[in-house]
């Protein structure tokens, strides 16, 4: 078995302009996106390990924030979390594999979470 490395951002409040319903369509819908992106790993972390042997993980937080087209409007979140799976994975040959969560936060009527997980692996 390989050894990798699993960075994480989680519970991102991100305005999105996402929906099929006309309510939906003129104005941001607040989505919660989490992602987890695996990389290969070295062989060892030693203390004075450069960060260019891992990945910022600032680069997930601009993948579903800056990264994502202003003014582009997506039918499913499904899109979106694809958008954001592309962006990485063109960021970075070593990611093999992106997981983005996201919940439709306008739609919960008493706490629950709504919405969807994407799984997208290297071709």
């Amino acid at each position: 078995m390989d050894d990798s490395l699993e960075l994480e951002v989680h519970d991102l409040e991100v305005p999105v302009l996402t929906g099929i319903y006309s309510e939906e369509t003129h104005l941001p819908q607040p989505l919660r996106i989490s992602i987890g992106v695996q990389l290969d790993a070295p062989a060892h972390f030693a203390p004075d390990t450069p960060l260019s042997a891992s990945k910022n993980y600032l680069d997930l937080k601009r993948a579903a924030t800056s990264a994502l087209p202003p003014g582009v409007h997506f039918t499913l979140i499904e899109g979106v979390a694809d958008h954001i799976a592309d962006t990485l994975f063109l960021q970075d040959q070593r990611v093999r594999r992106v997981t983005v969560k996201i919940v439709k936060l306008a739609i919960a009527e008493a706490g629950e979470s709504i919405g969807i997980t994407l799984v997208r692996h290297r071709r």
